[in-house]
């Protein structure tokens, strides 16, 4: 195929999967107490799901970024529904990428075979109460992936989310993960789509947004600069990063550049009062990585519901 944005969206229709959400897993049927924990985690493939899902135990809605499913690199798993079962936790999986390689040439040294039962690459969202009107939407993109040489990928970022009861209502949870090899102005137009989707499919209900946003990524790590937080909070929503000078990233197995220290994890809360936003080592027990980014974790104090229009 020609690399064009035009041959990338007429073959796009032909792979259904990448306009569907999956939904698996097993929850109890309780609403979810406040305080309740949520963590938002780049999982860089997720190579150890068993690991990672140690680590998130105690966690009553996880947001995964880049999850793969039935990739040569990750053991051709299905990392999401691996982590939901140990947990005890519903999930809903969406694909962001359609690879169509086996990727970098350090993940290629991850792969005993040499190719993808599935190749898809997304992110998800699980919890340990079940999830309501499970949604997908795919953000504004340039196809820059589809372009690129070593790692060409069919699709475009995305957000996945859905409904949850807690007791004091339900809230909308969304997992997301915006484009890094662009300028910011790309992530303001991406996190505005998102935003406005909310607003027109959930317009009265609290939301709490969470994932790698990649601020500051190619552009010298400056997260302040970047106009998505002032959208954000012309829209209602308040920034959670933990202490503003602690970076979010570490070298890891595959990214492994120790150099590189930048702050590209977030939670954007809308009618949610939130609890302190902690910083956690992406490490398991043997001090090894387990992803390139840490784990962000904060907690959902309670609901803040705007009275009723007088009359």
């Amino acid at each position: 195929m020609p690399r064009t944005a035009a041959a990338h969206d007429a073959v796009l229709p032909h792979y259904p999967a990448l306009a569907l959400v999956e939904t698996g897993g097993t929850a109890g049927a309780a609403a979810l107490a406040l305080p309740l924990r949520v963590a938002a985690w780049n999982l860089e493939r997720c190579l150890f799901p068993a690991e990672t899902a140690g680590a998130l135990a105690g966690i009553d809605v996880a947001l995964l970024s880049e999850m793969d499913d039935g990739m040569a690199r990750s053991g051709q798993r299905h990392p999401t529904a691996e982590i939901a079962q140990a947990l005890g936790m519903a999930y809903a999986y969406g694909v962001e990428f359609l690879e169509l390689g086996l990727g970098s040439p350090i993940e290629q040294g991850f792969c005993r075979d040499g190719f993808n039962s599935r190749g898809f690459h997304g992110n998800a969202l699980a919890a340990r109460s079940p999830l309501v009107r499970p949604f997908m939407l795919r953000l504004p993109g340039r196809r820059q992936w589809f372009m690129d040489e070593e790692q060409p990928r069919l699709g475009e970022r995305m957000a996945i989310g859905a409904t949850v009861a807690t007791a004091a209502g339900p809230v909308v949870f969304v997992s997301t993960h915006l484009e890094s090899a662009c300028p910011e102005s790309h992530r303001a137009a991406q996190i505005q789509a998102l935003i406005a989707a909310l607003d027109l499919h959930f317009p009265a209900l609290p939301v709490l947004i969470g994932g790698d946003l990649n601020t500051g990524n190619h552009a010298g790590g400056n997260w302040r600069a970047e106009s998505l937080f002032g959208i954000a909070r012309a829209a209602g929503f308040s920034i959670h990063g933990g202490p503003a000078e602690a970076p979010t990233t570490r070298p890891s197995l595959i990214t492994r550049f120790p150099e590189r220290a930048m702050k590209l994890d977030w939670f954007l809360a809308r009618r949610l009062r939130l609890g302190a936003t902690t910083i956690h080592p992406a490490l398991d027990a043997q001090g090894r990585p387990l992803s390139d980014h840490e784990r962000l974790e904060t907690t959902v104090e309670a609901l803040e519901i705007p009275p009723p229009p007088a009359g």
